[in-house]
């Protein structure tokens, strides 16, 4: 192709790196500690076949047509009523959208909320598909410090206010509150109101993307944001990729009428409109409550096995080397000490057999080099395990070789 036929924002759009990762990780020789893979054995296969064939045989006709570019009526019904059920109350200035996958959410979130420029605040490290669908619309990053409480808010004031003071245009707050993708950490309620009150101080959106939210594993109620939200100034991200299945990409955003409706507008010239069959054999899941009868098991699963990971790290691995200890989601965060580069070290860890993600994939300024994210999601508690202890060797032979 001749030169200068390709936008420039193409020079912004990079191959996803656990995209690749997962390519690597086929081997059927390799344990797979990289992607955030939902486990296949909680999809559940039996009923969502009876009500695909419910819904073919009912409303096939309204199933297989075109449907509007914001939801089949049905589908944001059932949504809204999930939400109530779980602890997301909307008000009457909120609307909802469907779209594609969260991802499509985030991408359409960003063409809507976004000029080139603007400054968005992440937590460091943080989920790598969201920079990318921020930065393809012009947006630059600032980042505040995560501990074992999640993103600390205190820096966050400090990183705002410095901000302001020098001039930039911040626009809004991206967060992964609970479970958090890629650091495995669940923010307090103090955290939660500390962030909300940065946020109206300043006058900053905040952007709740909440995949994990329903897969923790203490008894003690978290808030959503967006339920302790009292000025319209939160975006809910809700996804059925955790609780239900990947493969149906569904998901949907709750927040200001205004915002919603120009995401609609958006999104009528990426997809025309999410799949209307998915949506309406979604709806009829979630209405008979599908995912709350398998709630139970998925929590007791993802619990399971992330004991086993932090056992074994604890087991095996030598002195030095840190993770935190998640309450929810599918993720530990590991730090090697430094001089240790993650991502050098990958291809030896797929050679003794196990993958991971490189942590500098999930810093916007390509920092956190001594550092790697594990999933326990995916892989039965014994292959956790083994992965675990294939990768210790792999640490040691890295450190003696310093």
């Amino acid at each position: 192709m001749k030169p200068g036929y390709l936008s420039s924002r193409c020079s912004r759009i990079g191959a996803s790196e656990i995209r690749e990762l997962l390519k690597l990780a086929e081997r059927p020789d390799v344990i797979s500690l990289a992607g955030g893979l939902p486990d296949p054995r909680l999809f559940p296969k039996e009923e969502m076949t009876e009500i695909a064939k419910r819904v073919l045989r009912e409303v096939g006709e309204k199933a297989l047509q075109y449907s509007p570019t914001k939801g089949t009526a049905v589908f944001l019904r059932e949504a809204a009523d999930f939400m109530e059920r779980h602890g997301v109350r909307l008000s009457g200035e909120d609307d909802i959208i469907v779209t594609s996958g969260s991802q499509q959410a985030l991408y359409l979130l960003g063409g809507v909320l976004i000029d080139e420029g603007d400054y968005v605040i992440v937590e460091k490290p943080t989920y790598p598909a969201a920079l990318g669908a921020f930065k393809v619309h012009g947006a630059r990053f600032l980042g505040v410090r995560m501990d074992d409480g999640g993103m600390d808010t205190h820096d966050l004031e400090r990183v705002v206010k410095e901000a302001v003071n020098e001039g930039k245009r911040v626009k809004l707050i991206y967060t992964i509150p609970t479970g958090h993708n890629p650091y495995g950490t669940t923010m307090d309620n103090e955290r939660r109101k500390h962030l909300l009150e940065v946020a109206e101080k300043y006058d900053l959106l905040v952007v709740e993307d909440d995949p994990y939210g329903l897969i923790t594993f203490v008894e003690k109620e978290i808030d959503k944001l967006k339920s302790l939200d009292k000025s319209g100034r939160v975006i809910y991200v809700q996804s059925l990729s955790k609780i239900l299945s990947p493969g149906m990409r569904l998901a949907w955003v709750a927040g200001p009428k205004d915002v919603i409706e120009h995401m609609a507008l958006l999104k009528q010239y990426v997809d025309l409109h999410t799949s209307t069959l998915t949506q309406y054999i979604a709806a009829e899941t979630l209405r008979s409550r599908v995912i709350e009868r398998n709630l139970d098991r998925m929590r007791r699963t993802y619990k399971e096995k992330r004991d086993v990971m932090l056992e074994t790290l604890e087991e095996e691995m030598p002195e030095g080397v840190e993770w935190t200890k998640p309450i929810g989601g599918f993720f530990v965060f590991v730090k090697l000490p430094e001089g240790i580069d993650t991502s050098k070290m990958l291809m030896k860890a797929v050679e003794k057999g196990v993958a991971y993600v490189p942590g500098s994939a999930f810093f916007y300024d390509r920092s956190g080099a001594n550092t790697m994210r594990l999933s326990y999601s995916y892989p039965p508690a014994e292959m956790v395990r083994e992965g675990v202890k294939r990768l210790t060797r792999v640490v040691r032979d890295e450190l003696a070789g310093r």
